[in-house]
């Protein structure tokens, strides 16, 4: 059986995140203490600061599970109200699907973020490191990565940007149709600053200039981008040789003012000038709009355009859920073959024993044929051990993928009497 057990951001509150993820970080040996509760035959532990999930591959599920919430529990310091209001626990197909959703980012807090694949794949990384995962854990991981794929590139669930920031940029992108060689001017140097000059890099941007009003950390950022950095003082110099202006301080007033982008402007001989404001309060006057050439974008234009692309984003989902759907069922299935498997290599066995029982019964009259011959006559009788054998091998696999597989591996374990 496949058990999941866990919290997200969307069960408990940060302060209970935190306290399991650092209880777990603590444990040097925690996939080995896992593997050692009773009933768990493989495990998998995921740890973000949005989750942290207990994937595993259990027999006597009910105390197993039981066993793995009280774990989590007890590493997150959660009273028994807190672990029922937080704690889910998932079974079998619910399990498989959650674990497909939450690798396809349909299960994060930003649908359609690239970055919970990644932490997924690390997670099993290090399982598989420590020997904590066999054949039903590879498989449902490989599936949940084939499953991740299949959403970014059959759907357009990650196309559109849903942060201010990435809005900003994206905007750039559409007004240059490229980032490449164009001088861009981050206003300060503060956390959204820094995601903004992430996604700038990340696009293709190689010439950025860092202004704040402290220099020291205005050169901090520009370090990170292998950008350049100034005061404050030097914004109006700054602002006449850049093409792209993005604003993100905490000033009470107008860092930007309309006089002097107009100065800006006559003095690069009204080249086009793009300035997005992702401040609240506003960096840039609005009158900075007014002026020839300049285009000027406030935070509440991008949140239309972030709000439009999570819409958009909601409606791939549908696609991307019949994606999980599909490889929830491929999984699903192969797990309930597997279940025969040990009957199918039973029966093979049997049949090859009575094959060489036989065959040693009939040696003498065979020792005198020819080598072609009695090689013929070996190939001949297991051809028609392995003809009859195919029907029941057959419907073994295919009864046990779509249906409940304990009834016709009893019924085949019992016709050929596997267990004498």
């Amino acid at each position: 059986m496949i058990g999941l057990v866990g919290l997200n951001h969307k069960t408990a509150p940060l302060a209970v995140r935190e306290r399991l993820f650092a209880g777990c970080q603590e444990q040097a040996n925690l996939l080995a203490d896992l593997k050692a509760i009773d009933g768990v035959l493989e495990i998998l532990h995921l740890s973000t600061c949005n989750r942290v999930e207990l994937v595993a591959s259990l027999e006597d599920a009910p105390r197993a599970l039981g066993e793995l919430e009280s774990f989590l529990a007890r590493y997150g310091g959660l009273a028994d109200e807190e672990a029922a209001a937080c704690l889910y626990t998932y079974r079998d197909r619910e399990a498989i699907r959650h674990l497909f959703r939450v690798t396809s980012s349909l299960d994060s807090l930003v649908m359609g973020e690239a970055q919970i694949l990644g932490q997924v794949k690390d997670a099993y990384r290090l399982a598989l490191a420590q020997n904590a995962t066999g054949v039903v854990l590879n498989r449902l991981m490989h599936r949940a990565f084939r499953a991740a794929k299949r959403v970014r590139t059959e759907t357009g669930i990650a196309a559109n940007p849903v942060s201010v920031s990435f809005a900003a940029v994206e905007l750039a992108k559409k007004i240059f149709g490229t980032l490449a060689g164009r001088k861009i001017l981050i206003i300060g140097a503060g956390e959204m600053a820094e995601l903004t000059c992430t996604h700038l890099v990340g696009n293709g941007a190689e010439d950025i200039t860092v202004v704040n009003r402290s220099p020291a950390q205005a050169r901090l950022l520009a370090e990170k981008f292998h950008g350049a950095a100034v005061g404050l003082e030097a914004l109006d110099e700054a602002l006449c040789d850049v093409d792209i202006v993005i604003s993100s301080t905490g000033a009470p007033t107008y860092v930007v003012t309309g006089e002097m982008v107009r100065r800006c402007l006559r003095k690069r001989k009204n080249r086009l000038l793009f300035l997005v404001d992702i401040a609240v309060p506003r960096d840039i006057d609005p009158a900075a709009d007014e002026v020839e050439n300049v285009y000027l974008y406030n935070i509440d234009h991008l949140q239309d355009i972030v709000d439009e692309n999570i819409k958009n984003r909601r409606r791939e989902a549908l696609k991307a859920e019949a994606i999980i759907e599909e490889e929830v069922a491929n999984y699903t299935n192969w797990l309930k073959e597997l279940e025969a498997v040990p009957t199918i290599v039973s029966l093979r066995s049997k049949a090859e024993g009575i094959v060489r029982t036989e065959m040693e019964k009939a040696s003498g009259w065979m020792e005198n044929l020819e080598n072609a011959d009695r090689e013929k006559v070996e190939a001949l009788v297991h051809g028609i051990v392995n003809k009859v054998l195919h029907a029941p091998v057959a419907v073994m696999k295919e009864e046990s993928a779509e249906f409940a597989s304990q009834d016709i591996v009893a019924a085949a374990r019992q016709l050929f009497r596997l267990d004498d």
